[in-house]
């Protein structure tokens, strides 16, 4: 960019300042809003919105995070962009429990003005014409119009065919950064267009994790403080926490200063690493916390009972998506099978067939056993390399970052 661009310190890695982690409470809020939608309505169609709407909230988050990568966050006028942005993303955060309903409009009204506003400054006020960065964000900013169009019209439009045209909004804003955002008549842009800066715009992604295990603990917390708290409630809202637990664990322990050496260390590819393994793949991660802590309240709610059917899918797919988002992260950024964890998604998947015969509070127990069995069998794995001489992982990376 020509103006407000990051500054970039040889030997120096950039990492995510106060205002970001300031916005970042906006997003706390917003996917509590999701959990909220999804509590509240397990039905297929109820699943879906709730599904429809995470993605926007995400869409919403990565497009400004791969904008503040490369904006220089002492710029006044950039403070001015990303507070403009938080303000608009908290009413559209507002409007989440009703965004199919009569609050259409301002759901995606918020969102495209997110999305369009951003581009627009970065278009026509961060950039000089004829410059590659001007190229770039007008053609981002003519797939974000275009998608906007249909938003727009979703919310002006009657339920049934607010649907359909929220859904193709949704397609036209996924399907951009699959083709680096090419618009007819003008050159193709190269994935080398975006500069990535690793350490800040991983720290960004890793903080969303904490975003999404902070609104799990919100959630809980909330839902056991305004029961009994009898032993059965203690002990599933004790399950939870460790869930919570091993789901931080497992990312910020061994996944997160790999990926982010990956990406580092990517050379040519890592616009296209960056943009599947973060972009897209990330939101599966963020979704299965959500799911996780939903069915933690359920649990929680009902410790001793049977669960009906919708709740006990819930209470297995949190753990089950969440290890299956690892799995295929680590396929991308290393092109390895993560074995054990690819074990540990199917035993969830298993326990589905246990959870119409025992208490929830049993059916939260295994999971959890789950969850522990995966981690304890990497770090058995880790205990083996070192007594056998041989470097983890990160350390061979690490001696070839070095």
């Amino acid at each position: 960019m020509a103006r407000f661009q990051r500054v970039a310190r040889p030997g120096e890695a950039q990492r995510a300042t106060s205002l970001e982690l300031f916005y970042d409470l906006v997003f706390v809020f917003a996917v509590t809003q999701v959990a909220r939608l999804l509590y509240h309505d397990l039905s297929w169609t109820g699943s879906a919105r709730a599904l429809l709407v995470l993605l926007v909230v995400w869409w919403a988050w990565n497009f400004t995070t791969w904008v503040t990568n490369e904006l220089d966050p002492d710029s006044a006028v950039v403070r001015l962009l990303i507070l403009a942005i938080m303000f608009a993303s908290l009413l559209m955060a507002v409007a989440i429990p009703n965004a199919f309903g009569d609050r259409a409009l301002l759901f995606a009204g918020a969102y495209v003005t997110i999305q369009v506003g951003r581009h627009t400054f970065l278009t026509f006020a961060a950039s000089d014409a004829g410059t590659l960065a001007r190229a770039r964000a007008a053609a981002i900013l003519t797939w974000m119009v275009a998608a906007g169009t249909f938003w727009l019209a979703g919310a002006l439009a009657g339920a049934d065919e607010r649907t359909w045209l929220w859904l193709a909004a949704l397609a036209v804003d996924y399907s951009g950064p699959t083709c680096t955002f090419w618009v007819p008549g003008r050159g193709r842009l190269a994935p080398s267009s975006w500069t990535v800066e690793t350490s800040h715009f991983a720290e960004r992604f890793q903080l969303f994790i904490i975003i999404a295990l902070g609104e799990s603990i919100v959630v809980t917390g909330a839902t056991t403080a305004s029961l009994n708290l009898d032993a059965a409630v203690m002990t599933a809202f004790a399950l939870a926490f460790v869930s919570s637990a091993t789901l931080w664990w497992l990312y910020f322990d061994y996944v997160a200063p790999i990926a982010e050496l990956r990406l580092e260390l990517s050379g040519a590819d890592r616009t296209r690493l960056a943009r599947d393994g973060f972009t897209y793949l990330h939101i599966i991660l963020v979704a299965g916390i959500i799911l996780a802590a939903v069915g933690d309240e359920f649990v929680i709610a009902a410790p001793s009972h049977v669960l009906p059917w919708p709740e006990i899918a819930v209470v297995v797919a949190g753990p089950a998506v969440y290890l299956a988002g690892h799995v295929l992260f680590r396929l991308r950024m290393a092109r390895t099978l993560g074995r054990r964890r690819l074990l540990g998604t199917i035993g969830c998947i298993a326990l589905a067939a246990v959870g119409p015969f025992v208490p929830a509070l049993v059916l939260a127990a295994l999971l959890v056993c789950v969850l522990i069995a995966v981690i304890g069998s990497e770090l058995l794995a880790g205990a083996r390399r070192r007594a056998g001489g041989e470097p983890s992982p990160l350390e061979r990376l690490a001696a070839r970052a070095s």
